[in-house]
C-alpha cells in the first residue's frame, strides 16, 4: 500500500481539485482528453510518498539523508559549523524522487538555521549550496562529544519552493527518523566532521535512498542507540514552512 506524508496534504486536496475541474472541463469538450489530467494527477500523489525502509545492520555507518543522485562530494578544509575540515555529499532531488529527509545518524539537535535566500537550480551545486534559501540541522552525539558531528542542509531549488523541518533544538533523533522534508526538486547535502575518519561510501552519479543506503562508513564511532522502527510518522513539534 502507498504510504503517503501528511506534509502534502494540502498539495494534493488543492491539486485534486483543479485536475478534476481540467478534466471535466476538457471531457466535456471531448471526453479522451479528460485522460490527460491522469498521469498528472498520479505523479502529484506519488511526489508525496513515504516509503518504509530498513537501515543497514552496521551501527558505524551514516545512512544517506534523502533519496536522488549523488552529485558531488567535496572535501571541505573548514566547516564554520562543524569546527574543522569535513566531507560534504551533495544529493540532487529530481521531481520524480521521494523527497522525505532523514536523520543520518542517532544524535540531538544542536540547532536548527533558517536562511532566505534566490532559487537558483540545485544542479548548479556551489552555486546553490551557498546562495538559495536552505535550512541546516546540527547534530551532536547524545553522549560524550558535544561538538556537532554532522550538518544535514534542506536546500529548495529552482522549482521547490518549501522546507518543512519537524526537528527542533534538543530533541533527540534516531538514524533513519523522518526529520522534514522539501517540496518538489531540491538539493540535500550531509556534511561530516572529519575527526569522525569518515570513509564515503559512494560515488557521484550514484544513486540513493534515504535511511537505506550508506553515505559513509566512520573510521571513529559515534555513541548510538537501539534503532527504532522508522515506520513511524512523527508529527511536528516545532515545524517551519518556508512561504510559497
Amino acid at each position: 500500500m502507498l504510504r503517503l506524508t501528511h506534509h502534502g496534504t494540502r498539495e494534493m486536496l488543492i491539486g485534486s481539485v483543479v485536475l478534476l475541474g481540467v478534466g471535466s472541463g476538457l471531457g466535456w469538450w471531448h471526453w479522451p482528453l479528460s485522460l490527460i489530467v491522469l498521469p498528472v494527477l498520479i505523479w502529484l500523489f506519488a511526489f508525496f510518498r513515504d516509503p518504509e525502509r530498513s537501515l543497514p545492520a552496521d551501527q558505524n555507518t551514516l545512512v544517506s539523508p534523502a533519496d536522488g543522485k549523488v552529485s558531488d562530494i567535496t572535501e571541505l578544509p573548514s566547516d564554520p559549523l562543524l569546527g574543522g575540515p569535513a566531507v560534504r555529499v551533495g544529493i540532487f532531488l529530481s521531481v520524480f524522487n521521494v523527497h522525505i529527509n532523514r536523520s543520518p545518524c542517532d544524535g540531538v539537535v544542536v540547532d536548527v538555521i533558517y536562511k532566505k535566500g534566490k532559487f537558483i537550480n540545485a544542479m548548479s551545486h556551489s552555486e546553490a549550496s551557498e546562495q538559495n534559501e536552505s535550512n541546516t540541522i546540527l547534530l551532536r552525539e547524545r553522549t560524550g562529544e558535544q561538538r556537532p558531528i554532522v550538518v544535514v542542509r534542506q536546500i529548495v531549488g529552482l522549482i521547490a519552493r518549501r522546507i518543512v523541518c519537524t526537528a527542533k533544538p534538543g530533541d533527540t533523533v534516531h538514524r533513519g527518523q523522518r526529520i522534514g522534508m522539501i517540496k518538489f526538486g531540491s538539493r540535500t547535502e550531509l556534511s561530516i566532521a572529519a575527526w569522525l575518519e569518515p570513509k564515503v561510501q559512494v560515488k557521484i552519479g550514484d544513486t540513493v535512498r534515504g535511511a537505506a543506503d550508506v553515505i559513509a562508513i566512520l573510521g571513529t564511532p559515534i555513541h548510538t542507540v537501539a534503532d527504532k522502527a522508522v515506520a513511524e510518522e512523527f508529527e511536528p513539534l516545532v515545524g517551519r514552512e518556508t512561504p510559497a
